[in-house]
């Protein structure tokens, strides 16, 4: 488990901007039943979630015309049973982190695996998934 004063400020550039963290297993199952859109980002300590995932997704908010209805994020490598949680509800795409969900209805409509973050700059990830909010929100 990662330490606690790593993990904090990583989860407060998405809570900061109205993420709600969602730590337990249970927290997870209630925001995927909401009605409407949720946008989940799966956090991780790696450089692909600092330069390029976290950046994206506030990227995103800032760029759709169409926000998603609720915003929700869980940490890998610290909310174990919140992530596993999250991620039955994203088979069959394998685990992977960070990472970056859309559901609608409870139903994942789009999905962003670590392999299409790495290697991409903030403003192209931020530009893909914006153009998946003003599709499906």
């Amino acid at each position: 488990m990662y330490p606690e004063q790593l993990v904090l400020p990583m989860k407060e550039e998405l809570t900061d901007n109205g993420f709600q963290d969602l730590t337990t297993p249970e927290q997870v199952e209630e925001a995927l039943q909401k009605p409407g859109t949720t946008l989940a980002f799966i956090n991780s300590v790696c450089g692909c979630a600092a330069g390029a995932a976290r950046p994206g997704v506030l990227i995103a908010l800032a760029l759709s015309a169409k926000k998603p209805d609720n915003k929700v994020t869980v940490f890998a490598g610290f909310d174990y049973e919140a992530v596993d949680k999250l991620r039955e509800h994203l088979l069959p795409y394998p685990p992977s982190s960070p990472s970056i969900a859309l559901f609608k209805d409870g139903k994942l409509v789009h999905f962003v695996e670590r392999h299409d973050i790495e290697g991409y700059t903030a403003q192209m990830i931020g530009e893909g998934l914006a153009t998946a909010m003003d599709t499906h929100c």
